[in-house]
C-alpha cells in the first residue's frame, strides 16, 4: 500500500530549491532540519490510514545543534548560521540577488531610508520620546489549511491547490522540475481564506515531487497545527525615537528594526522594505533615518500576512506620537491633524507624493466616534493611522467572451478567497455590456486558460482587475458594433 518514501536526499533529477525572494527553501531538509516541524520525509500510501502506519517504521536520528531562535541570538558574533550555502534569487521584482546568505552572517535582507540631518534636529527638539517596542508573529488562521493535488506525468505538472498567486507558484513549479511554463498547470477553485498565508509557494513543490516519485496522482492536506508550523507573520523589535519642535510639528524620526524571518527568506525581503517605507507614518518628517534588518533563525518561516510590515512598525510609531501629543499638551488628534501629510506633498524625497487625503478622513473618523463628545465611565477612545506606498504591482489582464444569446464569459487570473471577486468583477462586466449579471460566468484561476495576473493581494482585485475587466468590456462592445456594422454594411 506504500508507493514510495520521499526524502531531502533522494531528489535527484530536481532543483530542490525555490522560493519568490530567495531560492532557499528546500522541498524537504536536507542535511540539516532548521526549525522544528520542518518536513523531513513524506510517505505516499494508497490512504491516509497506511499512510501513518508506514509512519511508525520511519526512525530519524537528530545531531542537536544550538539553535538560533531570536535576531539578538542571529546577530551575535559567535552565533551558528543557519545557512552555509550561497543561493540564487528567486523572482521577486527589484530584488537584485545580492543573498546574505553564506556571507559569513544570519543576515536575509536589510534595507535603509536616510533624509536630512538627524542627529542636529534631536538636538534641538522641544521634546523627544523614546522606547523600544516588540511585535509577535502571528498565524493567519485561515478556515482551510494548505491543501494540493498533484499530477505529475510526461505531459507536465498539474496541480490543483489552494495558492493565492497561481501564477507564481507555476514559476518555481518551472524551475523546481526544470520545464517550460506551458508545461505546468495551476488551478485553483475556490479558497477557504489567505489573508497573506496562502501567498507565494507552500506545499505544492512537495506534492508535485512526490507525485513525480510515486508515479501517480498524489493529495496533501495539512491540518490546522501542520499549517501553523508553514509559515506565520515576521516578529519584530524596534527601537524608536520621534522629535517635534516647539510648534508642534514632527521633525525627526529614527529606527532600528529588527526582524525575525525564520529558517527561510519567504516574502520577508519584501516585508523588511515595506516596513522601513511604513516606518515614517503618514507624516512629513524632514529628518529621517531607518535601519532595517532581517534574520535567518531556526523558527517558522514568516511570510505575507495582511498589511505586512505596517503592524510591525505603526504599534511603535503611533505610540510614540500618542506620547508626543500628551508630553506637549495636545490633544492626540489634533496632534495627528496638524502633521498629517497633504494631498501632492514629497514626504518621501525623490519619491512620488503623497496622494491620500488624510486629514478629512481622520476628521470622518472623528466624527463617527464622537471624539469631541464626552465618554461614559469606564469607555475609552483611541486614534491612530498609517501610510501605505502602493505594492500592488500594476500587471494584470482579462479576457471577455460574448455569446450570440447575450451571456459572457470572464476569464480571470484572480483567486476568490472570500473577498467577493466573483461577485464584484461580473457586477462590472455586466454593467459595462448592458447584461444582466448572472448572465455572466466566472472562469478563474487556471493558469492555462486564464490570462495573466500576478498576484491576488494588497486590496488590488476591484482596482487593477476590476479596470481590466472594465476595459475588456468596452473593448468587447467596439469589437461587436465593428461586426454589426460590417455585416449591416453601414458606418
Amino acid at each position: 500500500g506504500v508507493y514510495c518514501v520521499l526524502t531531502g536526499n533522494n531528489l535527484e533529477g530536481l532543483n530542490p530549491y525555490y522560493g519568490h525572494a530567495v531560492k532557499d527553501h528546500p522541498l524537504l531538509a536536507i542535511e540539516k532540519v532548521r526549525y522544528a516541524g520542518e518536513p523531513v520525509a513524506a510517505v505516499v500510501a494508497v490512504d491516509e490510514r497506511t499512510a501513518f502506519e508506514a509512519l511508525e517504521y520511519i526512525d530519524v536520528k537528530y545531531e542537536e545543534l544550538k539553535p538560533v531562535l531570536t535576531p539578538q541570538e542571529a546577530m551575535e558574533k559567535d552565533a551558528p548560521l543557519i545557512h552555509q550555502r550561497k543561493f540564487e534569487a528567486g523572482a521577486l521584482r527589484g530584488f537584485e540577488g545580492e543573498v546574505t546568505a553564506g556571507k559569513g552572517t544570519n543576515i536575509c535582507q536589510e534595507h535603509h531610508l536616510k533624509w536630512g540631518d538627524v542627529e542636529k534636529a534631536f538636538k534641538e527638539a522641544a521634546a523627544v520620546v523614546e522606547g523600544e517596542y516588540y511585535f509577535p508573529m502571528t498565524y493567519a488562521y485561515a478556515m482551510e489549511p494548505y491543501v494540493a493535488i498533484a499530477d505529475v506525468n510526461d505531459e507536465g505538472v498539474t496541480i490543483y491547490s489552494s495558492a493565492q498567486h497561481p501564477f507564481m507558484v507555476r514559476h518555481d513549479l518551472k524551475s523546481v522540475f526544470n520545464l517550460p511554463v506551458s508545461a505546468v498547470r495551476l488551478i485553483v477553485p475556490f479558497v477557504g481564506g489567505g489573508y497573506g498565508s496562502k501567498s507565494y509557494t507552500k506545499i505544492e513543490p512537495l506534492v508535485a515531487a512526490c507525485s513525480w516519485k510515486a508515479k501517480r496522482s498524489v493529495k496533501l492536506q495539512l491540518t490546522v497545527e501542520e499549517a501553523m508550523l508553514t509559515t506565520r507573520s515576521d516578529d519584530a523589535y524596534t527601537w524608536m525615537r520621534t522629535a517635534v519642535d516647539a510648534n508642534g510639528k514632527i521633525i525627526a524620526r529614527q529606527a532600528r528594526i529588527y526582524m525575525n524571518t525564520g529558517a527561510y527568506a519567504e516574502n520577508s525581503p519584501l516585508v523588511v522594505e515595506k516596513s522601513t517605507n511604513r516606518c515614517v507614518g503618514p507624516y512629513a518628517i524632514p529628518n529621517v533615518q531607518i535601519d532595517n534588518y532581517s534574520f535567518y533563525t531556526n523558527t517558522v518561516p514568516a511570510s505575507s500576512y495582511r498589511g505586512f510590515g505596517c503592524a510591525q512598525v505603526t504599534l511603535p510609531g503611533e505610540s510614540q506620537i500618542d506620547e508626543l501629543a500628551a508630553k506637549i499638551g495636545k490633544d492626540p488628534y489634533e496632534f495627528r491633524l496638524m502633521n498629517a501629510a497633504k494631498p501632492g506633498e514629497e514626504f518621501f524625497p525623490g519619491m512620488r507624493p503623497f496622494d491620500g487625503t488624510l486629514k478629512e478622513d481622520l476628521e470622518i473618523a472623528a466624527k463617527a466616534v464622537g471624539w469631541k463628545e464626552p465618554l461614559e465611565k469606564g469607555r475609552g477612545r483611541g486614534v491612530a493611522c498609517s501610510g501605505s506606498d502602493a505594492g500592488a504591482y500594476p500587471l494584470t489582464s482579462t479576457a471577455i467572451r460574448v455569446y450570440a444569446d447575450g451571456s459572457a464569459s470572464l476569464m480571470t487570473g484572480s483567486t476568490e478567497l472570500g473577498q467577493g471577486s466573483h461577485t464584484v468583477l461580473p457586477q462590472i462586466a455586466a454593467e459595462e455590456l448592458g447584461i444582466p449579471v448572472d448572465s455572466v460566468r466566472v472562469v478563474s484561476s487556471d493558469t492555462a486558460i486564464t490570462p495573466y495576473d500576478r498576484s491576488t493581494g494588497a486590496s488590488r482585485t476591484t482596482t487593477l482587475m476590476g479596470r481590466a475587466v472594465m476595459e475588456a468590456s468596452r473593448e468587447a462592445i467596439q469589437q461587436m458594433v465593428k461586426m454589426a456594422a460590417d455585416v449591416l454594411k453601414v458606418k
